[in-house]
């Protein structure tokens, strides 16, 4: 005999994920039931949090691990389509915005880790290399964050013009380059010292100092300007 497959809305009130939600605190609420929150609605075989799990699995049930799936691997799972896929990976970046927002708590830029933790965050789950820049203004603020170029798994190319034209447009008084190693490695290649040498010394024209060049990945981070390289 076929056992009888109940729907999430067949549930006890106490049991939807979207009622415990609104009744009690989110963080009571499993990995699973939020995600399912998201993708809404399974299919004839599997409902929303059974579709969760699957997602979830993607990333070894760690939501770290979650976060560097791409869409197209998140489509794998039969019900997640596109429109699903994308609410779900909006949501991990706005976790991963909010952790990143949470490492920068202090007023101002005084030291590597100050923005470094912010950088990491923001940067160390993409699978391929991307360089950007924090504008700073005189109280060494962050007026402006900006990802310049996107490159491959291996490397990018930042454009010095580009990094000087918004920096002007900014008002800004200093500079601090990033840029991101999915390889794990976080020593600077010779190409990273040749850009950040240039870029130094281009910006010192505007009188724009370079506070300091950071390289960031999952294992860590890497600061020009504590390694005295700037």
């Amino acid at each position: 005999m076929q056992e009888t497959k109940f729907t999430i809305k067949e549930w006890a009130k106490d049991d939807q994920p979207r009622e415990k939600l609104l009744r009690k605190n989110p963080a009571t609420l499993s990995d699973s039931e939020l995600l399912s929150i998201l993708i809404g609605n399974g299919h004839r075989q599997k409902n929303a949090i059974e579709l969760a799990k699957e997602v979830l699995r993607l990333g070894k049930n760690n939501l770290n691990e979650l976060g560097k799936i791409t869409i197209q691997e998140m489509m794998s799972v039969k019900g997640v389509g596109k429109v699903k896929a994308i609410a779900i990976m909006a949501a991990l970046e706005l976790g991963r915005r909010r952790q990143a927002a949470l490492s920068l708590e202090k007023p101002f830029v005084k030291s590597s880790r100050d923005i470094a933790n912010y950088l990491q965050a923001l940067l160390r789950d993409l699978p391929n290399e991307v360089f950007a820049v924090a504008y700073l203004n005189q109280g060494n603020r962050i007026n402006h964050f900006e990802i310049i170029s996107e490159g491959g798994i291996t490397g990018t190319v930042a454009d010095p013009r580009i990094i000087l034209k918004k920096a002007l447009l900014e008002e800004a008084v200093s500079l601090i380059l990033c840029h991101n190693h999915p390889s794990g490695n976080l020593q600077p290649s010779r190409a990273d010292q040749d850009l950040t040498k240039k870029l130094k010394e281009a910006a010192r024209l505007f009188d724009i100092s370079l506070f300091d060049h950071i390289i960031v990945s999952e294992n860590g981070y890497f600061s020009f300007a504590d390694a005295g390289m700037l």
